[in-house]
């Protein structure tokens, strides 16, 4: 089957509800049963087909009643406003897990767990990540505020690092782990304090991450 070609390189940051690590990371049951999350991506560099995407940004938001792999999931896509027509669609299509070899993105995953696919919208947003200082700040006006930061150790109150290496991961490669909090009042309605999140630098495309 032929797709059109696309490929982005930038950042992301990822919050969900399990805790440090996330066991969907080692192949195992969420923290608590259920699944819910929420991604800010900035764009530094990307096309799709034509298309030029560089300095763009998105947001995903997913939940999920039970695990991941057990489906009846709600997704749903917010893209930046500044986009003109034919990036909104690129840049749907990429998040929709669309023109992707099946299996080859975790969008393209995720979207065969979804039953329920909001409308996108479309909308102000401030992303800024900071991969090696583990810290981000996701912001959509009305909808969506969201931090990410270092773990901190218990005791002294240090910075922490870990990181998860995925050599065949569907999402990165390398991520460094922190601690994230995000508020979603509007979509797909969540609140999450203090857990996992993670940073990564993105390098993917039509056929999956780009090594």
């Amino acid at each position: 089957m032929a797709y059109v070609e696309w490929e982005i390189r930038g950042h992301e940051f990822v919050n969900c509800n399990c805790a440090y690590g996330c066991p969907c990371q080692f192949n195992a049951l969420p923290t608590h049963g259920f699944c819910m999350g929420v991604a800010g991506i900035h764009i530094e560099q990307g096309y799709f087909g034509t298309t030029r995407l560089d300095g763009l940004r998105a947001v995903w938001t997913g939940k999920w009643p039970g695990p991941i792999h057990e489906g009846n999931g709600t997704m749903q896509v917010l893209i930046d406003e500044r986009a003109d027509a034919g990036q909104r669609e690129a840049l749907r299509k990429i998040f929709h897990g669309e023109e992707t070899v099946p299996g080859a993105t975790i969008w393209n995953v995720f979207l065969t767990t979804m039953s329920t696919v909001l409308e996108p919208v479309y909308t102000a947003m401030h992303c800024e990540i900071d991969v090696p200082a583990r810290r981000a700040t996701l912001v959509v006006p009305g909808r969506i505020q969201s931090t990410g930061v270092p773990i901190r150790n218990p005791v002294t109150g240090a910075e922490h690092r870990a990181r998860v290496d995925m050599p065949e991961g569907f999402e990165f490669t390398l991520a460094e782990v922190g601690s994230g909090t995000s508020k979603i009042t509007a979509g797909i309605t969540m609140e999450l304090t203090g857990s996992h999140g993670h940073f990564a630098d993105l390098h993917i495309g039509t056929r999956g991450v780009v090594r």
